[in-house]
């Protein structure tokens, strides 16, 4: 079983702090993904620092083969503990699933992990061993398609404490919201914003604590090719198509006017413009059989960048950001699809000059189109997924 992952988070800072005191690293091996969350003591710069060093140091000896009892030996003597409390300098999570289904939890002092399969809750059974007097939760199970498994900072159970909750939210009212939350298709990025959306209105819009909530959910693979621009030679127009056109299972994305006129010529397919400005800045998308979504060139791709800047950037990703995503122009459709239907993009570039776009007196490489596909595999490639560009 090949297993694919989408992993997203969202972090809120405690009120009045600049910086947050919980830190997640998403890390790829040859054959496993792995999410590590770590909550630093207190808030502020202190607490980043003690979670970023926790959360690089865990990520970077499991990368290099650690066992678990080395990664914490590490950081025992590694990170300082509270002079005046004694207590741990950062609690954290550590999930990593293989690509052949083998998953691996370890938990020290952060609320326990919610695991979803099938839209129902399933229990985590304790299995503490103390290493360097700490106690750990090891779980080893298996993950099949539709798992959704949630890490979270302590402070989500404490929102709305002594506000709108006697005693903060409780995990067990937490999991229960993230079961009518999940749906078979619920991207990662919007369960975490849910879950992340509830805790904030319990705190009143005002954290009392760092508040993380990292989702991973298990997928099918999802490869997403998307064409641009005309081939520099017409006589490669054939061989753009057909290598935009391969693959079984792919979706197929086509931006610019000239591109869409020759997939339609080359596929002998015709193409239908809509009449529908529903954004006056983006220009309207066309229809066209085999091709999953048609959409004006540099303009559309353009606020497409925008978009995944503002999702990469996580603290941008809000209600009114999905709100966005979900409008029906073709910039937001691209990014919908990109963000949370897409596992690997695939672009197709042709490097001829368009007049309309192109200063001649740029060289290629900072050519108005050539540059925004540069910025958009870069984005990609921020969101942790794999990008391959093509050049013709």
């Amino acid at each position: 079983m090949g297993v694919t992952v989408d992993v997203a988070y969202k972090s809120l800072n405690k009120f009045t702090e600049v910086l947050c005191g919980d830190k997640v690293e998403i890390l790829q091996t040859e054959d496993s993904n792995i999410l590590i969350l770590a909550d630093g003591m207190g808030s502020g710069v202190k607490a980043n620092i003690l979670a970023t060093l926790t959360s690089k140091i865990l990520g970077t000896m499991f990368l290099n083969g650690a066992t678990l009892e080395e990664c914490v030996e590490t950081i025992v003597e590694t990170l300082p503990v509270c002079q005046v409390r004694q207590v741990a300098y950062s609690t954290f999570s550590i999930l990593q699933v293989f690509n052949n289904g083998d998953a691996y939890l370890v938990e020290f002092d952060n609320p326990s992990c919610i695991f979803i399969r099938d839209g129902k809750l399933v229990p985590i059974p304790p299995n503490i061993r103390v290493i360097e007097n700490k106690k750990i939760n090891e779980f080893r199970f298996k993950v099949k398609k539709g798992d959704a498994l949630i890490l979270m900072s302590d402070g989500t159970i404490h929102a709305g404490v002594g506000r709108l909750l006697n005693f903060g939210w409780v995990w067990d009212d937490i999991a229960t919201y993230a079961v009518k939350q999940y749906s078979i298709t619920i991207s990662a990025m919007r369960l975490a914003s849910a879950i992340s959306r509830a805790c904030d209105e319990l705190y009143q819009f005002r954290p009392g604590d760092d508040t993380t909530v990292a989702v991973m959910r298990i997928i099918d693979s999802k490869p997403v090719h998307l064409m641009t621009g005309p081939a520099q030679k017409m006589e490669d127009d054939g061989r753009m198509v057909a290598d935009f056109m391969s693959g079984d299972g792919v979706k197929r994305i086509v931006c610019g006017g000239t591109s869409a006129t020759i997939v339609s010529k080359v596929l002998k397919k015709r193409l239908d413009v809509s009449l529908d400005y529903v954004d006056p800045e983006i220009p309207p998308i066309a229809y066209m059989d085999g091709i999953d979504l048609v959409t004006e060139g540099v303009l559309t791709l353009n606020r497409v960048v925008q978009l995944l800047r503002r999702y990469v950037k996580n603290e941008s990703v809000s209600e009114e950001f999905f709100l966005e995503l979900d409008k029906p122009n073709g910039a937001s459709m691209v990014a919908k699809v990109i963000i949370e239907d897409c596992t690997e993009l695939h672009l197709y570039v042709g490097k001829a000059i368009n007049s309309a776009y192109q200063n001649p007196g740029l060289p290629f490489d900072l050519g108005i189109r050539q540059n925004l596909v540069e910025q958009l595999k870069h984005a990609v490639e921020d969101m942790g997924k794999q990008v391959i560009v093509t050049y013709y």
